[in-house]
């Protein structure tokens, strides 16, 4: 009963979320303007609300940003058929995906006006089997360090009945964007 009535929160959430963002301008790819001066945990809310458009790789993968705050992003993803491997199981680069995502979306929330991040090194571990039977799954991104070179980060991919998937680390690079003058 405990699993149905988290699987049912899940559901009501992503579906409040994918409101707002049919709304808004969807999948694509913010312009320099759009997101000039905000910082990183302003720029993850405004994808939140539907004011930035999303990043086209959820729509083909289905998994949704679903909640941010400083350190911490979460998705919610959908597995599908089209995910599937030749023996029945949702596919490793599925469960990368969305883990990086969780990740790399955890620590765009530390980032500075000004400052950026790239992925330097990611770890997987697939820790249990997703079947179709699986309804959704949330990767759970916490950042564990942000310094002014490096940031690192955790994520788990769990059920809604707490089953826990897959676990994931990421170390980031952190750098200036460089400024559109190149001064």
């Amino acid at each position: 009963m405990q699993r149905e009535s988290a699987l049912e929160e899940w559901l009501a959430t992503e579906a409040l979320v994918m409101q707002r963002l049919e709304r808004g301008p969807g999948p694509g790819v913010a312009r320099p303007e759009q997101v000039a001066g905000l910082d990183g945990l302003q720029l993850m809310h405004a994808l939140l609300a539907g004011e930035l458009p999303y990043a086209p790789i959820a729509k083909t993968l289905d998994f949704t940003l679903i909640e941010v705050a400083r350190g911490r992003a979460v998705f919610q993803g959908t597995p599908r058929v089209e995910h599937l491997n030749p023996l029945g199981t949702v596919h490793g680069g599925w469960f990368a995906t969305l883990l990086d995502s969780a990740l790399g979306c955890a620590v765009h929330t530390m980032m500075p006006a000004g400052r950026g991040y790239t992925t330097a090194e990611l770890g997987v571990n697939l820790v249990k089997a997703i079947t179709p039977k699986v309804q959704r799954v949330r990767a759970i991104g916490e950042v564990v360090h942000c310094g002014r070179q490096l940031a690192t980060a955790q994520a788990r991919l769990v059920g809604p009945d707490g089953t826990l998937y897959a676990h994931a680390s990421t170390t980031c690079l952190v750098f200036d964007i460089p400024s559109k003058s190149g001064a």
